[in-house]
């Protein structure tokens, strides 16, 4: 099947001020790619035997998704994956993070694989392969079948079991082909937007059922990598990805600082105490006993979850300011993703943002690899995902995005001084290859380097894909090799 895409020429000029020094900052055997995840772009939600997800069930719910967007076609990768891949190879890409959709392999989340999908992911996987781009899966991204979020969901133990079943029968069909793998993206995400907050699906607001969400993912990522290296002679390299974000008080007022210290413990800590030092911090388990109780975490289980990984990823976009002071309201949004900071606000510093309002900040990109650093000193790291949303324009058949040539710039640039600070950093995949369904907000942000006409499905690099392949193409240059 034929479709419109992007036009070549476009990628035939030379990238304006692309700088061949920052390329050269990295070494040889680094790995550039980009990353995608499979509700935001497949489409076809209908198709091949898929099954409904969570987030299928959250769109079509009145009011949950900005203008009653939903992802039934994205931006229809699921048919026009030959051109994604021929456009990736364009852009000097080595490696792709994709996520496999549950709901497509196993549509009511348990049982055989769905051969429909299979064939799917065998197609993508090997036109990656034939293109000379690494195929990076995840085996969780958000999109749940529904037919276990029936069932419990998350805050039920028996989901535990249902996604050590999914990981086993995935690995086992593609870990001929596919070495890096993540067990899931963000579980930070899918426990608190999820079951706190009520923005992500399912849309719950109960630290009842937030905080067994989050230990139950956790427990899975653990159970998952236990039972593929039981049943598989060669696992590829099996990690997790983490959306940690370095969280500071406002001030130096005890509120503000108690503040920080109960966001970060739910942020960071949670996560990066559990898998890295076998337990969770004990003043978030004073905090949250009161909210949730604790009869959820089981003996053994967090010697599962401690399992050894081969590397970690993390997704950054912006640090945290937070105040804990009363009749502070007016400074910013209410924390309420974060189980017993009810009373905890996000600060505003009147710093650029992008159009998220998400603060720009480079140093906290480096302060937040430092943390992972210091948490888990032999695991090497890669940046599984970082990038900006913007309201870009299409003039004349061009996107010039200078704001976020700037935000990748400056966040290179800062990774380059982390390296160069001893933290053991293997990969950048810029999120996100192309313009997507960005979750609640729909399709109303922007995070691609590459444009995508939601009306015609047209493909175009903006000004960030040129300058992202020119830097490419400079480390190609300096040291010889694809990235």
């Amino acid at each position: 099947m034929s479709h419109p895409t992007h036009p070549d020429s476009l990628l035939d000029a030379t990238p304006e001020g692309s700088d061949p020094r920052l390329a050269a900052a990295f070494p040889t055997d680094f790995t550039w790619g980009a990353a995608t995840a499979s509700f935001q772009i497949e489409g076809a939600t209908h198709e091949g035997g898929r099954g409904p997800s969570i987030w299928d069930t959250f769109c079509a719910e009145p009011g949950r998704v900005v203008n009653g967007d939903n992802g039934d076609v994205a931006v229809d990768h699921y048919h026009r994956y030959p051109e994604d891949v021929a456009l990736m190879a364009r852009l000097g890409l080595g490696a792709y993070r994709f996520s496999f959709a549950w709901p497509r392999l196993l549509p009511t989340g348990s049982g055989a694989l769905n051969p429909a999908g299979v064939d799917f992911y065998d197609r993508l996987v090997d036109t990656l392969l034939e293109a000379g781009i690494t195929p990076c899966a995840t085996l969780y991204h958000w999109d749940l079948p529904q037919a276990l979020q029936d069932a419990g969901g998350w805050p039920a133990r028996d989901t535990v079991a249902r996604f050590t079943d999914h990981a086993v029968a995935v690995h086992a069909h593609f870990s001929d082909r596919i070495r890096q793998w993540a067990t899931f993206n963000e579980p930070w995400c899918s426990a608190f937007l999820g079951h706190q907050a009520g923005v992500h699906a399912p849309g719950a607001t109960d630290a009842r059922l937030s905080v067994p969400a989050a230990h139950h993912l956790l427990l899975a990522h653990g159970s998952a990598l236990q039972a593929i290296r039981a049943t598989s002679a060669d696992p590829g390299q099996l990690g997790i990805v983490l959306n940690l974000q370095h969280v500071s008080p406002e001030t130096d007022d005890p509120a503000d600082v108690d503040a920080a210290r109960r966001v970060d413990a739910v942020h960071n800590r949670l996560w990066l105490g559990a898998l890295f030092a076998g337990a969770y911090p004990q003043d978030l388990l004073d905090d949250v006993a009161p909210l949730s109780g604790l009869d959820h975490v089981h003996d053994g289980d967090l010697q599962t979850i401690a399992q050894p990984v081969d590397w970690v990823g993390l997704n950054y976009y912006c640090p945290a300011v937070v105040t804990g002071r009363p009749g502070q309201s007016e400074r910013g949004e209410a924390a309420a993703a974060y189980p017993g900071c009810e009373d905890v606000r996000m600060v505003d510093r009147g710093r650029p943002t992008t159009d998220m309002g998400w603060e720009v900040d480079p140093q906290g990109f480096r302060d937040t690899l430092a943390m992972l650093g210091t948490a888990a000193p032999e695991v090497p790291i890669h940046i599984t995902e970082n990038g900006a949303a913007y309201p870009d324009q299409l003039v004349d058949g061009t996107v010039h995005d200078a704001d976020r040539v700037a935000y990748l710039r400056t966040h290179l640039e800062a990774l380059a001084l982390a390296r160069a600070d001893g933290i053991d950093v293997r990969g950048y995949f810029v999120w996100s290859l192309l313009d997507n369904f960005e979750w609640a907000w729909g399709y109303g942000k922007r995070f691609g380097v590459v444009h995508v006409d939601y009306d015609t499905q047209v493909r175009t690099p903006k000004d960030s894909a040129l300058w992202y392949a020119g830097l490419l193409a400079h480390h190609r240059a300096r040291w010889g090799r694809r990235p």
